[in-house]
């Protein structure tokens, strides 16, 4: 791998209860998060293709690891969703080259499919700073029971010349949805949106 990973954390979050009902199953989700040496730190560089390749070596590692963390087959997943938070020293546009042009295509591999587009966001922060991912269903956009988000921070990053990268995926959606929409049962999964 062409990254250089100072560290990756795992995060899974269940959910059993939601304002005092039971929610059965529970709702799962999990987050594989590398901590990252950012090679254009400090310094402005027109061609970040070094970053595309670490997203897409990234995109199939954090998956993998947030589908093992949850225990389910890649296909079991439900939604996904990938973030990436840009130490002092970074840019944004440096976390713009890790997320969108290559990451996408291993996340897929991974599970199995995902017509739907991967929601992300990009942020600057340090130590400890909160980075939201958002989540939506993997095969069609329009299912509402599973617009959503997981914030996961690390205390020790990221560094001022690292980023911290993420790929988040659920086994369900929102603990007891109701706002209406397409349910799971009626995607097609063909256009990504329904």
């Amino acid at each position: 791998m062409s990254a250089t990973i100072r560290k990756i954390v795992t995060f899974v979050e269940e959910t059993h209860t939601e304002m005092g009902k039971p929610v059965s199953p529970p709702t799962r989700r999990a987050a594989a998060v590398a901590v990252i040496e950012n090679p254009f730190a400090g310094r402005y560089v027109e061609d970040l293709s070094d970053l595309i390749a670490i997203g897409e070596e990234l995109g199939g590692l954090l998956t993998e690891r947030a589908v093992a963390a949850l225990g389910i087959e890649g296909s079991a997943a439900q939604s996904y969703g990938k973030a990436a938070l840009v130490g002092e020293n970074g840019e944004l546009e440096h976390a713009a080259a890790l997320l969108h042009p290559k990451m996408g295509t291993p996340v897929r591999k991974v599970l199995g499919k995902g017509a739907a587009l991967i929601p992300s966001s990009k942020r600057r922060g340090g130590l400890g700073a909160e980075l939201d991912i958002p989540l939506g269903h993997k095969d069609a956009a329009f299912v509402r029971s599973h617009f959503d988000g997981m914030q996961v921070s690390i205390n020790d990053a990221p560094r001022a010349n690292e980023i911290v990268v993420a790929v988040a995926v659920t086994d369900s959606g929102r603990p007891l949805p109701r706002v209406g929409g397409l349910k799971v049962e009626e995607i097609k999964g063909e256009d990504g949106l329904r």
